[in-house]
């Protein structure tokens, strides 16, 4: 072998690279061009998490299986390896609809443990799950749901849909979250089940439908259920159709356009979703099946038999007005009510005495500090004008409080009882200072729910009772549950706020129930489904603190005498009164009384005009460091 010194072999590398020590010109050569960049360093791995996210690559469906390639990660974006445990669901579409039979005859399920199945780690962080599924051919389109992780280290990911065939449904995510807000973050039943798609955005209904499908499972002679058909009892359609009959109070199933975003997909009286409630002779199926081509919804909601058509469109063509409260000749105190169809003035006598209305009267109210503190008076004269307008005159006053007001009511007969199934009409005046009526201003109370708040579940047009209307965020309902006027409400709470938290979640969800159980004690009504802390469904402008007035509220509805009977000598400061119609506990109404808050202050003359003490807003107002908004949900 030929040794080479260091010394030649230096020269024999600077020959070859062209290196010249002699002759230079001293300048450099040109740079030579970019060499290819090298392995960047690996990436760190773990193989444990807390939270497993999931970033979905794709899927083969295949005669017996079904491929899924995806990639996870933890908390902190870092990749997992080690992953042992992956689940795989698949829901054909027949023309059935959504199917997948317990023993795997339609559609299938398979586990990484199950016999046939391989999950195999291609790269740090990257998966092949192979899911045998006997009934699947590679011409099947379903509705597939993927899960992984579970166990001691590896937590498991949310469930995700990972391909849905078009017009698998026509209800939305938002339509149902309208009610059901953020189901996920709930604690009540099958919250955990709810699915996000490969963006990460919730798919409520394609969710449900894996398991609850268009197609019920099976049953035998003696009605126990079976393995075939579908995988649960209660269809989707079942859950939204006739589940939600259960509704206590004012919502109808058949006001269609509150769950179906599109025109429904089934038209035939025989299928899914019809058969629920329709029989193949009723008129209705007659109807349907000689006019293929018609949108459901539309039919519903016109049916004479329903009435919600014409409930709205009385609604979108009438209105009301108030004039101001004056004095007339004998020195009464008057308000005139006037009823317009768009422009045209109507008569109210000439439509009080055909029965197209059943109501038509105002309230006089007392005023302060942007609040209504009671009624002045309770009795009045009436009187028709040439223009249709209707005067109403109270010749004393009750409370005389510096600043008066009125509030009217107007009914279109309709349904059994107008005073439930009619359309209602409230107007307020505007607000006169009661030593000169001359001096006028608007109206104002703060109202800090959404106009569609309370016609979002309560969708069928109706009142609540007495001619108070679920319209503009239960405005209607102010004129009579409002601060002073001590309302007990079935003993829930007082005001309006009060009542309406109490009566969806407080002791009033128990005390209004329509339903009682073997023992006879009463059942919580159907607000108990929904998830309380989710306030986004009437607060969806978020909650100020500070703008709620420092302005006491009778409060009988919290309070009882020697007798048991309702205390008309109590009040209660505002914010207080609003949380404890839910938070009931003693350990809260001591945290909330040490904080200034009260609920049975005794009433004196001038209540209304008194400050509180209470201080919630210090803590609790959005955005400090305990905010309201920290432990309930204001954004949807």
């Amino acid at each position: 072998m030929k040794n080479l010194t260091k010394c030649r072999l230096a020269f024999v590398v600077a020959a070859a690279m062209g290196i010249a020590g002699c002759g230079s010109d001293g300048k450099d050569g040109e740079d030579g061009a970019p060499g290819e960049p090298g392995p960047g360093p690996t990436p760190p791995v773990v193989e444990a998490s807390e939270v497993t996210n999931v970033e979905f690559i794709s899927h083969m469906v295949e005669e017996g299986q079904v491929t899924l390639e995806f990639e996870i990660t933890d908390e902190e974006g870092l990749l997992i390896n080690g992953l042992e445990n992956a689940a795989v669901y698949l829901a054909a579409k027949t023309e059935d609809g959504i199917q997948r039979s317990r023993d795997g005859s339609v559609g299938g399920s398979a586990s990484a443990s199950d016999e046939g199945a391989t999950l195999t780690m291609l790269d740090d962080g990257r998966y092949e799950f192979v899911a045998p599924m006997a009934a699947v051919q590679a011409d099947t389109e379903g509705l597939i749901r993927l899960q992984v992780g579970g166990g001691d280290s590896i937590a498991s990911s949310p469930y995700i849909i990972v391909n849905k065939p078009e017009m698998t449904h026509t209800t939305t995510t938002e339509t149902c979250y309208s009610c059901h807000v953020d189901y996920a973050t709930s604690d009540i039943k099958h919250s955990g089940y709810v699915a996000l798609n490969t963006d990460g955005e919730v798919d409520f209904v394609g969710g449900c439908m894996v398991c609850h499908n268009n197609v019920a499972r099976d049953v035998d002679s003696e009605g126990n259920s079976l393995d075939t058909g579908g995988y649960a009892k209660n269809t989707m359609q079942k859950l939204g159709h006739i589940n939600h009959q259960k509704f206590e109070k004012d919502f109808t199933p058949t006001n269609c356009y509150t769950c179906h975003a599109e025109p429904v997909i089934n038209t035939s009286i025989a299928g899914n979703g019809c058969s629920d409630c329709h029989t193949t002779d009723s008129a209705s199926a007659q109807f349907i099946m000689a006019n293929s081509d018609f949108d459901a919804r539309e039919f519903h909601v016109k049916s004479e038999k329903i009435g919600i058509d014409e409930r709205q469109v009385i609604r979108a063509e009438h209105s009301t007005t108030l004039s101001a409260v004056y004095k007339n000749d004998t020195g009464a105190y008057c308000t005139d009510l006037s009823l317009f169809k768009g422009e045209e003035q109507l008569s109210i006598e000439t439509l009080y005495a055909d029965g197209t209305l059943t109501y038509a009267s105002t309230y006089l109210h007392g005023y302060h500090n942007e609040s209504i503190v009671g009624r002045e008076s309770r009795s009045y004269e009436e009187s028709y004008n040439s223009d249709g307008s209707k005067t109403f005159c109270h010749s004393t006053l009750d409370l005389q409080t510096p600043q008066i007001m009125a509030s009217s009511r107007v009914t279109f007969n309709h349904g059994e009882d107008a005073s439930y199934d009619g359309v209602s009409f409230t107007s307020y005046s505007p607000v006169a200072e009661l030593a000169d009526l001359n001096v006028v201003s608007d109206y104002d109370r703060r109202h800090a729910v959404t106009t569609d708040s309370c016609t979002t579940c309560h969708n069928n047009e109706t009142n609540y009772h007495k001619n108070g209307s679920y319209v503009e965020g239960g405005l209607d309902c102010v004129a009579c549950h409002n601060n002073g006027q001590d309302r007990n409400a079935v003993g829930s709470a007082p005001g309006f706020g009060p009542m309406v938290h109490s009566m969806h979640w407080g002791i009033g969800n128990e005390l209004s129930g329509a339903k009682q159980d073997e023992d006879g004690n009463n059942v919580p009504n159907s607000a108990d489904s929904l998830n309380a802390d989710n306030c986004v469904s009437c607060h969806a402008e978020g909650i100020d603190l500070s703008a709620i007035p420092n302005q006491y509220m009778r409060a009988k509805a919290f309070n009882t005498d020697e007798n048991g009977d309702p205390d008309t000598t109590k009040m209660a400061s505002p914010i207080t009164a609003n949380c404890f119609a839910c938070h009931d506990s003693a350990s809260a109404l001591s945290h909330m009384e040490q904080n200034g808050g009260e609920i049975d202050a005794e009433v004196v003359t001038d209540w209304y005009t008194q400050p509180t003490a209470e201080s919630c807003a210090t803590c609790h107002d959005t955005g400090k460091s305990f905010g309201i908004d920290k432990f309930h949900n204001f954004e949807r």
